[in-house]
């Protein structure tokens, strides 16, 4: 006999919950979060092209003297950002978008440091599963790509152009999101590893809206990306309208036709707004699904909790149109992107179908 997981079902004997490497995937979860939280803060305060070096570990300190401090400006007068827009600036406005970007990548290092050594204590000690240990030691190099990628995003706003590609921001949004999704379903199935077993019609059905849900999220979010790396969210602050228009005339200005939706600022904002209101409703009918089919346990409550934060990222979206991308609430609609596919990740372990202890 199958049932959903619920708080009223035991695991096998065989299977007991792991909390300490739960707990450790999700402090490293929460340090992603926050990540995409300062890299957000970072882009908006217009700090990301500041440190134009990339030194992995032996670069985590700052400037420590006034001729290092000249040595990375001089570096920093040498980017397209500095000779279009920022030659009026002194050693002291250099310093302040400089903080930003350095404590970015400090950021990121440090998740390094926080996921490599419990992972290698836990690992000595014999406490990851022969078949956990590969996942985890593929999460660290995905977060070493991530890096990677990080650089990469860099590299392309410091040649011809005083901006970086929003292509290669979407990826590294992306990445960082994947990351943060397998963190956080990693230690779920680790706070409570009750195997699969044979599907109900129901739990098929309604797993399937969560994964098709979750992935028009993730177009989104990628969107959402297009949007903030070509500054898109700067133009058409009215909402429903755009410009008084429902759909402004200048969508498909661009040649050829085809690269409007990624390169034509009112066509990527259009392309994100519809994508949000979509994925919306269908997030929020799978909510309403999952609530009327009466399923026990945990999944009634991650249903409301991903119906009830994805309200509150369309408000957010909205707000930060009407307020010009004022820098609390972008943040807070990038923080809340990633919060509503922890709902849905979190739904969709809700919905295994698993087998009575």
């Amino acid at each position: 006999m199958t049932a959903y997981a619920t708080d009223s079902l035991a695991a096998p004997s065989s299977v007991t919950p792991n909390r300490p490497l739960a707990l450790w995937l999700l402090v490293c979860a929460a340090m992603v979060l926050a990540m995409a939280v300062i890299g957000a803060i970072t882009r908006l305060t217009e700090s990301g092209l500041s440190m134009v070096e990339w030194k992995p570990l032996i670069g985590i300190l700052p400037p420590l003297s006034e001729a290092e401090w000249h040595r990375v400006f001089d570096l920093y007068k040498g980017t397209p950002e500095f000779r279009i827009y920022n030659s009026h600036m002194d050693l002291a406005g250099f310093q302040s978008i400089f903080w930003w970007e350095w404590f970015h990548r400090l950021w990121g290092q440090l998740i390094g440091v926080v996921f490599l050594i419990p992972f290698l204590r836990f690992w000595f000690q014999g406490r990851i599963a022969p078949d956990l240990w590969p996942k985890l030691a593929g999460l660290f190099l995905l977060g070493g790509l991530q890096g990677g990628i990080g650089w990469f995003m860099v590299k392309s706003g410091l040649v011809d152009q005083p901006n970086v590609s929003h292509y290669r921001l979407a990826l590294h949004l992306s990445m960082a999101i994947l990351i943060y999704g397998l963190l956080l379903r990693t230690a779920l199935g680790l706070l409570d590893p009750l195997p699969l077993a044979g599907w109900r019609p129901e739990s098929a059905t309604l797993r399937r809206h969560a994964r098709w849900a979750l992935a028009l999220v993730g177009v989104t979010i990628v969107w959402g990306a297009f949007v903030a790396g070509s500054d898109a969210g700067f133009a058409y602050n009215t909402f429903p309208l755009m410009a008084g228009h429902w759909i402004p005339p200048e969508v498909d200005t661009l040649t050829p036709w085809w690269i409007n939706p990624v390169e034509n600022t009112a066509a990527i904002q259009l392309i994100h707004r519809v994508l949000a209101l979509l994925s919306g409703l269908v997030v929020l009918a799978l909510s309403a699904r999952v609530l009327l089919a009466r399923l026990p346990g945990r999944a009634s409550r991650a249903a409301m909790a991903t119906g009830a934060m994805v309200l509150v990222q369309i408000a957010l979206g909205i707000t930060t149109l009407l307020t010009v991308v004022w820098i609390p609430v972008a943040a807070a609609h990038q923080a809340g992107a990633i919060l509503v596919v922890s709902m849905l990740v979190w739904l969709l372990f809700e919905l295994r179908p698993v087998v009575r202890g």
